[in-house]
């Protein structure tokens, strides 16, 4: 039963999860080239070691008597590196003058760490001059011969990265003799911007998970429009490469990295695939549970005042167009007279979203007087916490559409139903009612996919209670 409730749909699920448990794609072999880059580091710090104690000013101290001591030399150098991202892949490793630079901060680390220890015993001046000079030469000189030696295997077709690549047909040469230059990659397959949309999109990431593929080098001018296609990737456990020049390519989850010279945002793959969406998910049934329970007193009372307002039902439930444009029933408090769709085509004229396919009016005469107070404060969305427990919807996404609404989308809206719909939304706290143009609030939910985050969902929540407090824009 749980696992019921926890499952969000018997159907295509949440653009944000995975569809099924991956582990990064190539994260052995990454993995791998760290403990490999650690292992060599520890050998050269540790012969660094010795010949500087040897070489040295014999002196009585516990840190050139006991091995504990020795272990946190090593922990403490191959730390500084590992803050400096030096075991990165690329020219993150290749810095050399980044490691002189991690080396002699750790230095300085130890001096103080062996003054404050014990001030009247600490190793001698010529020691620690020995041992700062042997890390960097021997450090660094591991470092090269690891780069001559991946290098030489690589040559030979060895510890290549399988990858994707997606460009434009113009573009596609000078593309490929980039990522050729690299001497790091196989390109395994080239394709055109069409293998992302919607229809080819299924078809192009089962190959991509058949065939193993690690990494996938995308064109900004294939992306440009359609960032929250990074999902997809990045639920896939496949990092994404988007090749660009311009400054201003950009999605929350990148960072850059240099290709050569050319500027490339990538996106890395999770560890685990799809683990951010399932917190989410196990956030809002614990929430939902907690939030019932505690409500529990304040239905009652809602439902006391509608039923002594005006006669009907006290739950008003309407068809909605939810995740994937299948259909569910929201929850809602009445705060309307019993004939209120009925009468919603006679007020067709007077609705003040320009664009017509959301119905807003601000003095709508089929509100009843408590529907007015219930409104105001939001309390009417209470009951669509039920909905948020049988997994049909989210505390935080792109509100559903009612089904009058939802058949006046075009395509380019319909990125807003591949997520779970929400009680509240980036839209409705950036002006709920006040925002009289659909595409604008169609802009906010699409904004909303392209940067979600656990992070940026806490905040939606926190700004919704400011904007319900203050009834912003509510009517």
């Amino acid at each position: 039963m749980f696992l019921q409730i926890l499952s969000v749909t018997n159907f295509k699920p949440d653009l944000r999860s995975a569809q099924g448990t991956y582990i990064q794609r190539g994260l052995a072999t990454k993995l791998l080239r760290v403990v490999m880059l650690i292992l060599l580091d520890s050998i050269a710090l540790t012969l660094a070691w010795k010949l500087a104690v040897f070489w040295g000013t014999p002196s009585e101290s516990p840190w050139t008597q006991k091995t504990s001591f020795l272990v946190l030399i090593l922990t403490n150098v191959i730390g500084v590196i590992a803050t400096k991202g030096l075991y990165k892949p690329g020219l993150y490793r290749r810095n050399y003058f980044g490691l002189i630079q991690a080396v002699s901060l750790s230095e300085v680390l130890l001096l103080l760490i062996a003054f404050l220890y014990e001030p009247e015993s600490y190793i001698s001046r010529s020691i620690f001059l020995l041992f700062w000079f042997f890390s960097i030469v021997f450090v660094c000189t591991a470092r090269f011969t690891f780069d001559y030696g991946t290098r030489l295997l690589r040559n030979k077709g060895a510890i290549r990265h399988p990858i994707f690549l997606i460009s434009d047909p113009e573009e596609q040469k000078s593309h490929i003799s980039l990522i050729e230059k690299q001497n790091c990659f196989t390109i395994q397959k080239i394709a055109d911007p069409s293998c992302l949309d919607l229809i080819n999109r299924d078809t192009t990431f089962k190959y991509l998970q058949s065939q193993g593929i690690e990494e996938a080098f995308v064109s900004w001018s294939a992306i440009k429009n359609r960032l929250y296609v990074c999902w997809n990737f990045h639920t896939a456990g496949i990092t994404l490469r988007i090749l660009s020049t311009k400054s201003e390519a950009y999605h929350p989850k990148s960072e850059l990295w240099m290709l050569d010279e050319i500027p490339c945002i990538t996106v890395t793959a999770p560890i685990i695939t799809g683990s951010d969406f399932w917190i989410k998910r196990c956030f809002d049934l614990c929430c939902a549970i907690v939030l019932l329970i505690l409500l529990s007193p304040v239905y009652v009372a809602i439902a006391i005042l509608i039923k002594l307002d005006s006669p009907g039902p006290i739950f008003f439930r309407q068809n909605r167009n939810g995740l994937h444009g299948r259909n569910f029933r929201i929850w809602k408090f009445r705060t309307m007279v019993t004939n209120a769709e009925k009468l919603q085509a006679s007020l067709e004229s007077r609705n003040e979203i320009k664009d017509g396919i959301l119905f807003k009016l601000k003095d709508d005469p089929r509100v009843t007087k408590i529907g007015k107070f219930l409104r105001s404060y939001s309390l009417d969305e209470l009951p669509q916490i039920f909905n948020v427990l049988f997994g049909e919807m989210s505390l935080v996404g792109p509100r559903p559409l009612a089904t009058r609404d939802a058949l006046r989308l075009k395509p380019k809206h319909f990125i807003r139903q591949e997520v779970l719909p929400g009680i509240t939304g980036l839209w409705q706290v950036s002006g709920r009612s006040n925002i009289d143009n659909f595409e604008d609030g169609v802009k906010l939910d699409i904004a909303y996919v392209e940067n979600w985050s656990l992070w940026l969902d806490m905040k939606i929540l926190l700004k919704t209670i400011n904007v319900v407090l203050n009834k912003t824009g509510a009517y």
